[in-house]
């Protein structure tokens, strides 16, 4: 299903962070803060083995198990993974309904990158500006001609201000196209 077009290889990481079976929940831990990130891809080679998350830290933890304990004791090894090829819509339903943050991308068993929930809420902004971009709006003349009450300005089009971004009405004022709120408050300024 290719709705946006944007294939999760073009917004994957693929320098993630990882670590092997044989490393101690301690270094992982250590790993992860030191790189400021949430999960460690557990790999072999380049096959992907599993992935360990702060949650199984804390799991592990909570259940006595010491941190000298090798990290393939506590980490998750039935993966959910995703292709590179695959759309971003793909990886956002996937990731809502198995409730996971991180997605394993993969080619075959090789981990060539990690898509995760901050990466795809990132790109949305950029959808959205997309979207309000190309939407375009058929009003009738008379609609496109009306005047604010008290011969104020006539608004000129419909679109995001340049002020606050809001998508409304807008007004030209200035060579700029701002929307009734920030007219107002620029008014206001004027008149201190």
């Amino acid at each position: 299903m290719k709705v946006y077009g944007i294939k999760v290889g073009d917004i994957m990481t693929r320098n993630f962070v990882f670590a092997s079976p044989s490393t101690s929940i301690e270094e992982c831990v250590k790993i992860m803060a030191k790189k400021k990130v949430g999960s460690l891809i557990i790999k072999e080679g380049q096959n992907l083995k599993g992935i360990v998350t702060e949650g199984d830290i804390i799991r592990a933890i909570a259940k006595g198990i010491k941190l000298k304990e090798k990290v393939k004791k506590i980490m998750t090894s039935r993966l959910i993974t995703i292709k590179p090829s695959a759309d971003i819509l793909k990886a956002s339903k996937i990731m809502k309904k198995k409730k996971i943050r991180w997605l394993p991308v993969t080619i075959g068993k090789k981990v060539v990158g990690l898509i995760t929930m901050k990466d795809l809420l990132k790109i949305q902004p950029a959808l959205k500006d997309i979207l309000l971009h190309n939407i375009k709006i058929a009003e009738e003349e008379e609609k496109m001609k009306r005047t604010m009450t008290n011969n104020e300005m006539k608004w000129e089009r419909e679109g995001p201000c340049y002020e606050c971004g809001v998508y409304d009405l807008l007004y030209k004022v200035g060579g700029r196209f701002i929307c009734e709120n920030c007219k107002k408050k620029l008014n206001q300024a004027k008149n201190l």
